[in-house]
């Protein structure tokens, strides 16, 4: 299992060890020792969720307030998806920006996101399943989003599918509701830096 930190700081990605015989394929997709290790504290599992989506679902940008956030731990069990990381994170010399992982059922990668990271992802192909483990429990109150396709943050979000045929995005009504991260800043539904990096060194110490 290999960790690479990505160009947004507290967001990983995960590359397993696959063993394949004629029966299959075995694979450790989450493990605690190597996990600790690489970002500097256990995930604390407080919740599994599991998604189904069509090609060109586009889902997010997402976020949890802070403290206590909530940290993501996501695979893509079948199918592909473009997961993508963003910093939101007021402050931070990276906000802003945002990076992204292939998540698939051929490499079977995983991203971990920690707290205060925008998350958001599009589904390249029918039936795409992706598995998320989340450090807290879904809490509406605390729950908020910025537009996946804020020509702000710029995501270069795919066009083509996985079969090569064109993408449509397709967005729940509740995330073509939500703000730029303009507007996310200046109605104080970002978190800072400073706030992040206290929860984090927490988790720590």
């Amino acid at each position: 299992m290999e960790f690479r930190e990505l160009e947004v700081p507290g967001a990983w990605e995960i590359t397993p060890k696959q063993f394949g015989d004629p029966r299959g394929v075995f694979l450790e997709w989450f493990k605690g020792g190597p996990f600790a290790e690489a970002v500097g504290h256990p995930l604390d599992l407080q919740q599994a969720n599991a998604s189904v989506s069509a090609a060109g679902v586009l889902r997010g940008i997402h976020f949890a307030d802070v403290p206590p956030g909530q940290a993501k731990y996501v695979t893509c069990a079948k199918g592909a998806v473009l997961d993508v990381a963003v910093d939101i994170r007021v402050g931070s010399p990276t906000f802003g920006r945002w990076d992204s992982v292939l998540l698939d059922d051929v490499d079977r990668r995983a991203i971990y996101l920690s707290e205060g990271i925008g998350h958001a992802f599009m589904s390249l192909e029918d039936d795409s399943t992706v598995l998320y483990l989340c450090s807290t429990g879904y809490s509406p109150g605390r729950e908020h989003g910025i537009h996946p396709l804020d020509p702000e943050v710029g995501i270069d979000w795919p066009t083509t599918g996985r079969d090569g045929r064109p993408l449509t995005p397709q967005l729940s009504d509740k995330d073509l509701a939500a703000p730029s991260l303009s507007e996310a800043a200046a109605q104080g539904l970002l978190p800072t830096l400073a706030a992040v990096q206290e929860y984090v060194a927490s988790l720590r110490a």
